[in-house]
C-alpha cells in the first residue's frame, strides 16, 4: 500500500465510479479498476460494492477514508513546507463569520492583498460549526469563530472582543417590550450560528422558549427583517451603527454577562502554518491594535468607553438592562 493506491482509494470513493475517479486522476479507467482490486488484495478485504451505477464503499473502506484523506494532506503539507521560503505566496484559505467579516476584516483584506500579491486568498464564510468542521478537514488553513471553542485538534487564540447586542424594530422601547410581543419570532442565520444559539440561551435564560425561527443568508435581509418588526436578533453592536444610526433598527444592551464574546481565530495543531498564514495573522494584529488600542487583555481591564450607542434619538434609546 503507498499513497498512490490511497489517492486513487479516496477518488473513487469520493466520486463513487471508477470511470469518474479516472477522469479526475487523467488516467484510464482500467488503470483504476486494476489498483484499487491490489490494494483490497493487499488489505485481504473489499473496499467498495459493484453495482450497475458504480460503487458503495464498504465499512472497511469507510474506515480506511480517513486515513487516506490524511496522508493526502500530509503529503500536501510536506511540499508547501519545502517550497516555503519565507516569502508569503501560494493559496491561503480563510473562513470567518459573517459579521467578522463586515465588521472586522476588510481592511485587514484589503492591506494584505497590496502587500502580498504572490498569495491567492480563498474567503469563505459560514456559521462556527461550519468553520469548525473545515479547519478539521484541512479546507481551511483556519478560520474566525465565535467562542469558547474546545477541540483536542484545533489550537486558538482570542482576536476580538464583541460586545452583543439585542436588535428590535425601531419602535420597540426594550427588550422586555419585545418579549411580551406575541407570536416573537428570531431573524437569524442557519442552523449551526453562534449567535443564534447564544440568543436562544439568552431568551432562554428570560422564559421565553419554542420561538419560531426566520432563516435568512445575509446579515442586511436580518437587519430588513427587524426593521421591519418581523422579528429579533443579536448581533455585535460595533456592527450595527449604519442601520442604527439611520433609524432602521433599535439596539438594546445586555447585561455584561450575556454582552460579551470573543472571536477566535482556530487552526489545526498539528498542522505547519505557512508564511502566508502568518503574515495575515500579524497583519490582523496590527489592524487590531491599532484600531481598538491593545491587545484583548488590556483591553478587557480598561474603564469601560462611554456607550455607542448614547447618541440616538429619543425613540431609539437603549435600555440600561436587558429589561
Amino acid at each position: 500500500m503507498d499513497a498512490g493506491d490511497l489517492k486513487v482509494f479516496a477518488a473513487v470513493a469520493r466520486l463513487g465510479g471508477m470511470n469518474r475517479a479516472a477522469g479526475e486522476l487523467g488516467t484510464v479507467q482500467s488503470n483504476v479498476t486494476t489498483r484499487i482490486r491490489q490494494l483490497e488484495q493487499e488489505l485481504g478485504t473489499a473496499l467498495f460494492d459493484r453495482h450497475s451505477r458504480g460503487v458503495t464503499v464498504t465499512a472497511a473502506g469507510r474506515r480506511l477514508l480517513p486515513y487516506a484523506d490524511r496522508i493526502k494532506r500530509l503529503l500536501d503539507e510536506a511540499g508547501q513546507a519545502a517550497r516555503d521560503d519565507g516569502r508569503p505566496r501560494g493559496p491561503l484559505a480563510i473562513g470567518a463569520l459573517e459579521s467578522t467579516a463586515a465588521l472586522r476584516l476588510p481592511g485587514v483584506l484589503a492591506d494584505y492583498a497590496r502587500a502580498h500579491r504572490a498569495v491567492d486568498v480563498t474567503w469563505r464564510t459560514g456559521t462556527s460549526c461550519e468553520l469548525v468542521e473545515d479547519v478539521l478537514a484541512g479546507r481551511l488553513d483556519g478560520a474566525f469563530v465565535c467562542g469558547p471553542v474546545e477541540h483536542p485538534d484545533l489550537a486558538s487564540q482570542i482576536m476580538f472582543r464583541e460586545e452583543l447586542v439585542v436588535l428590535t424594530a425601531p419602535d420597540c422601547p426594550s427588550l422586555s417590550a419585545a418579549l411580551a410581543q406575541q407570536e416573537l419570532r428570531i431573524a437569524v442565520l442557519r442552523a449551526g450560528c453562534s449567535y443564534r444559539q447564544r440568543l436562544e440561551a439568552i431568551l432562554a435564560k428570560r422564559g421565553t422558549v419554542g420561538l419560531r425561527c426566520l432563516e435568512f443568508g445575509t446579515l442586511e435581509t436580518i437587519f430588513a427583517a427587524v426593521g421591519a418588526g418581523l422579528g429579533i436578533t443579536l448581533l455585535p453592536g460595533g456592527l450595527i451603527g449604519p442601520v442604527w444610526r439611520a433609524g432602521r433598527v433599535a439596539a438594546h444592551r445586555l447585561p455584561a454577562s450575556e454582552a460579551h464574546v470573543s472571536t477566535l481565530f482556530v487552526q489545526r495543531r498539528d498542522r505547519r502554518a505557512s508564511s502566508a498564514l502568518s503574515a495575515f495573522l500579524a497583519l490582523v494584529v496590527r489592524h487590531r491594535d491599532t484600531i481598538q488600542g491593545g491587545t484583548p487583555e488590556r483591553r478587557q481591564r480598561a474603564p469601560a468607553p462611554p456607550s455607542r450607542f448614547s447618541r440616538a434619538p429619543r425613540r431609539h434609546r437603549i435600555g440600561p438592562t436587558a429589561g
